[in-house]
């Protein structure tokens, strides 16, 4: 019960919705190029990334010092509905900004 009452509160954030969208159209992606594409600091972008990974809707891989996030796979039946409906959502993206490849990553 807990883990889907965590589902439920991090999908009740504009913020959250998002950037559930944005990973689900361009896949795994640095925390650095998220900061960049969404011009967010990187305090709250992380708190907002923790909130979705704790919800099972995220997972991590850490390479060196960066971590990528990505949508979980698989997800359950409650996560793929609301990823699925979120899809169909009138959002207006930001643009995938990767500082990455061009300037390096900096925390």
């Amino acid at each position: 019960m807990e883990i889907f009452l965590k589902s439920v509160a991090a999908l009740n954030d504009e913020t959250r919705v998002l950037i559930l969208r944005f990973l689900d159209t361009y896949g795994q992606t640095c925390v650095c190029d998220m900061q960049a594409s969404f011009e967010m600091i990187q305090s709250r972008l992380s708190r907002h990334l923790k909130i979705l990974k704790d919800a099972g809707f995220l997972r991590v891989d850490r390479k060196g010092t960066w971590a990528y996030y990505s949508i979980r796979k698989p997800l359950d039946r409650f996560r793929s509905e609301a990823l699925e409906e979120i899809r169909h959502l009138d959002i207006v993206l930001p643009a995938l900004n990767k500082i990455s490849q061009t300037q390096g990553c900096k925390l």
